[in-house]
């Protein structure tokens, strides 16, 4: 590291460090707009992606997990199919044809960026033992497992984080936001002094309050 990077704080370059698809695979999958995708190559290349499973006929934890993705898509606005990409996997591809899960993502505002997707269950399968394995066969190969968690992943910088999907919005943004790339100094810099900034004016606010009673 450059002795300025050291006393700066400034990050040191990192080259890719990608898996890449022998890891990944690169299995032929169908979002739930019926466009044909490669797992690596469409999906995950290059890119920060935050994978969750669900199926449609789930009664439980599934329509709660989706209905918060879709309000973590809505606090990333823009950023969502630029800066993050958003995949919901069935975790019955027999019972989750493309229609099905097009039906399934209409209630939730699924915009571009947020695509739902099926395909071979070995595929599929596969896909999850790679992201969410807990090296346990009681646990791996229970379905209800596996949809309640939320995998974050940044490909160029092979950076991973989790998150719980009923966590707060707040908190998925915050993982999503571990695997990032290291902001300039400057930035954090500008950062820190606006939430200090907002933590000071709700305390002047809180005082204020409890002054008045």
């Amino acid at each position: 590291m450059k002795r300025r990077a050291l006393l700066t704080g400034e990050p040191a370059p990192r080259p890719s460090a990608s898996l890449g698809p022998d890891y990944y695979t690169n299995a032929v999958l169908r979002t739930h707009e019926g466009r044909e995708v490669r797992f690596y190559d469409d999906l995950m290349k290059d890119k920060i992606v935050a994978i969750n499973f669900i199926y449609t006929w789930c009664e439980n934890t599934c329509p709660l997990s989706t209905a918060n993705m879709a309000r973590v898509q809505k606090a990333l606005g823009a950023r969502v199919g630029r800066d993050v990409h958003m995949y919901s996997f069935t975790l019955k591809p027999w019972q989750d044809d493309v229609a099905a899960l097009k039906e399934y993502a209409k209630p939730y505002g699924a915009g571009p960026g947020w695509e739902f997707l099926t395909g071979d269950n070995y595929d599929l399968e596969t896909i999850r033992f790679r992201l969410f394995r807990w090296d346990h066969p009681a646990l791996d190969f229970n379905l209800e497992q596996h949809v309640g968690m939320v995998r974050i992943i940044n490909d160029r910088l092979d950076r991973w984080s989790m998150c719980p999907t009923l966590a707060t919005t707040r908190q998925v943004v915050d993982a999503i936001s571990w695997v990032e790339p290291t902001k300039p100094l400057a930035v954090r810099k500008r950062e820190n002094v606006a939430t200090q900034a907002r933590i000071d004016a709700e305390t002047r606010h809180l005082h204020a309050i409890v002054a008045r009673n």
